[in-house]
């Protein structure tokens, strides 16, 4: 069935993020806080490793990785804050508070785009998604359910149940390149898919600093960076 890991992978986020949030109500503040320093410093280990990984592993003769990293997030950046993405981010989370929360504490709207973020911008988000729709492939998929599951569980118990309605996203974002694989896929070479894994793994770390609260970095503006190294090889190919 096309799409069932993607239904599987929301349906983890959704289960995980309301046992998290029952337990952030017997959690008390300072135990949260030190919770979300541990979530956020693993956040920021996963990013360096991935983006080392990536840069480490690229094929001689291959593009320049870090240059064309830089290209991407630069313009990718621009183009994010021009739409606004983080703005709508945010305006979605706070209509979802209101709808379902309105008695919250402030921290549904964080929850929502932080997990949002974390759990879209990796590399098995779209692998994955692209294998759910071209072969029917959900392996992938359901080992990240899993991942998302348990990281929804951390989140939701420090940030609450804003974390649950960043199922959305994952259900959105998944599904869309589920839909659009048969049309994409002739464009993503091994060599396309590492480069945008890695200015994926580049946004996670900066997620991680997010949580750190070192400094608040627009990451969701920087969405569109991790799709302008497909934009560019699609480029290459039509003029060479």
């Amino acid at each position: 069935m096309i799409g069932l890991g993607t239904i599987v992978n929301t349906a983890a986020v959704i289960a995980g993020g309301l046992i998290g949030s029952r337990v952030k109500h017997g959690l008390p503040e300072r135990f949260r806080d030190i919770v979300m320093q541990a979530v956020g410093l693993a956040v920021v280990i996963i990013g360096v490793s991935g983006t080392l990984h990536e840069i480490f592993n690229t094929k001689p003769g291959s593009t320049d990785p870090v240059m064309l990293m830089i290209f991407s997030l630069v313009i990718g950046s621009v183009i994010g804050e021009w739409i606004g993405i983080e703005a709508w981010l945010g305006r979605l989370g706070k209509w979802f508070e209101a709808k379902f929360a309105a008695d919250g504490d402030g921290s549904f709207a964080q929850g929502f785009v932080s997990a949002s973020l974390l759990f879209c911008v990796g590399a098995m988000a779209i692998v994955g998604s692209l294998k759910d729709g071209l072969e029917g492939k959900t392996e992938i998929l359901f080992a990240k359910s899993i991942l998302d599951g348990v990281s929804s569980i951390v989140f939701a118990s420090t940030m609450g149940i804003g974390v649950v309605f960043s199922a959305v996203s994952v259900l959105a974002y998944q599904g869309s390149i589920t839909l659009l694989a048969k049309f994409i896929a002739p464009y993503l070479t091994p060599e396309v898919t590492s480069q945008m894994s890695l200015v994926g793994n580049v946004l996670i770390l900066a997620i991680g600093i997010n949580l750190l609260r070192i400094r608040v970095i627009k990451v969701g503006n920087m969405l569109p960076a991790i799709f302008l190294p497909l934009v560019y090889y699609f480029v290459l190919k039509l003029i060479g």
